[in-house]
């Protein structure tokens, strides 16, 4: 080897060594960057022989696409989840204490109480103050449901607009990566972005992505409708200002076409917007239709003479039997008659109509009685509430908890399971393409011994330089 070869030999390692550091150097200071992809600095030889450093992103296209997959799965299902705990604080949390079941079978207890005793005012009053919390639980519980539903319209509105904003970003970054690759520029950075930017939209929305020879990247979401294609599509949506059982709710809108949303505890729905819209147009209003019913039956049950009696409602009519009448438990109360005066309810004589109780006989227990045995005798409910056609209506409410509960705990299962798949994704994923320390520092130490084998081999042509000239003097 020539001492001209030696100096340039000495020059390119100088050279690539210095590029490979600063790519080493790089990974290590982005090692605890979830969204940075480990760079690689491959050496190559180019067509007149030369070394040279081209810089590669450790990517796996195939693991990001699940990852993307389980996010967008994973954020659904958690907010499905989230919705079902709000409600179920709602009747009290665990035990459900504040439910229509639970204050139902108070106040068929306090009726028992007062059927025995019919003539102690004391008892009287606490059998209508059972009452009325009884209606308290329905009511209350239905404009619960109603916020529940209006906090879900008011989170799409905010995550929509994130959405578009999301979009809007791709676009600029997609169009630096398609420029960057057209001129031969490194586009890593870039691609860090674009992969950001996917992973925040498939947590709002479902989405899958392909990826052309420019590096031009489209976004379907999962229902297949293009939302980036050159350009972002306009996601649209219009909210609803005020909620209740007869309101239904305003689609989201991606180039024209509605989102779906997601279905069942172990949700379908891909993306926070689908489990929105499950929250807010099926489990509530099931929900706000079971409540609906326990209030219609027992209008229906305390009825005197055709009219409401002890319990009534912004209507002046007693319900038509095994039908919804939308929105009736929001307006359920205890008639103020007979909390003025308690006995009315023994009497048959809370609407002011012609007494059951001729003589005014104060032992008189035959309403009271006929009271109990209907709460215990099964009656017609509208099967569209998801909870059958005919029950009695303790074991009707029964049922509505233990169709929340089985639906919550569907929906806890189904967290878990997702969230450990996420967790196990993003860790594959952080693998094959993350940062290891270990593995960098490792490499920085061979990067500094070929530094200092370079140093050697111009010390030493510098020497022989040195003696070549002290020679010729």
């Amino acid at each position: 080897m020539s001492l001209a070869s030696a100096i340039n030999t000495a020059q390119t390692i100088f050279t690539n060594t210095g590029q490979q550091t600063a790519v080493v150097s790089k990974n290590i200071a982005n090692s605890s960057n979830g969204d940075y992809v480990r760079r690689l600095a491959m050496m190559g030889v180019d067509s007149g022989g030369q070394y040279y450093v081209n810089i590669q992103r450790a990517q796996d296209d195939a693991l990001f696409k699940q990852t993307i997959s389980s996010i967008s799965q994973s954020s659904a299902q958690s907010r499905l989840l989230e919705g079902l705990q709000t409600i179920q604080t709602v009747f009290g949390g665990d035990e459900y204490p504040s439910s229509p079941s639970s204050y139902l079978a108070t106040f068929r207890s306090s009726l028992q109480t007062y059927a025995a005793s019919p003539g102690n005012i004391t008892i009287a009053s606490s059998t209508v103050a059972d009452a009325k919390d009884l209606a308290n639980s329905i009511s209350t519980g239905a404009t619960a449901v109603q916020e529940v539903r209006a906090d879900a319209d008011s989170e799409i509105l905010e995550q929509v607009g994130t959405l578009n904003e999301l979009l809007s970003k791709f676009e600029t970054i997609n169009n630096q990566i398609v420029g960057a690759l057209a001129t031969g520029a490194d586009a890593s950075d870039a691609l860090d972005q674009r992969d950001k930017l996917l992973k925040s939209m498939a947590e709002i929305i479902g989405i899958s992505t392909v990826t052309r020879s420019n590096m031009d990247t489209v976004i379907y979401s999962a229902d297949g409708t293009v939302l980036f294609e050159t350009i972002p599509r306009k996601v649209t949506f219009t909210p609803t200002s005020n909620y209740d059982a007869t309101v239904t709710g305003n689609p989201i809108l991606v180039d024209g076409i509605a989102i779906k949303a997601g279905s069942g505890g172990n949700t379908s729905a891909e993306g926070t917007l689908a489990s929105l819209l499950q929250l807010r147009d099926d489990l509530a209003p099931k929900i706000q239709s079971q409540l609906d019913e326990m209030a219609r039956g027992l209008v229906t049950m305390f009825q005197e003479n055709g009219a409401p009696g002890l319990f009534v409602w912004s209507g002046i009519t007693v319900p038509a039997a095994g039908t919804i009448t939308a929105g009736i438990a929001s307006s359920l109360a205890v008639n103020p008659t007979a909390e003025a005066d308690p006995t009315t309810l023994r009497d048959g004589i809370v609407n002011g109509g012609a007494s059951s109780n001729p003589t005014g006989s104060s032992g008189y227990t035959e309403l009271l009685d006929s009271y109990i045995v209907a709460m215990d005798t099964p009656m017609s409910f509208d099967t569209a509430a998801d909870l059958g056609g005919t029950a009695t209506i303790m074991t009707y409410a029964s049922s509505s908890i233990g169709w929340l509960e089985q639906l919550r705990k569907s929906a806890t299962t189904a967290d878990e399971n997702k969230s450990v798949m996420l967790a196990q994704t993003q860790q594959a994923l952080s693998n094959a393409t993350g940062v290891s320390l270990d593995e960098e520092l490792a490499l920085m130490l061979d990067l500094e011994q070929s530094y200092k084998a370079s140093a050697k081999l111009l010390s030493t042509v510098d020497e022989m330089l040195t003696t070549l000239l002290d020679s010729v003097r």
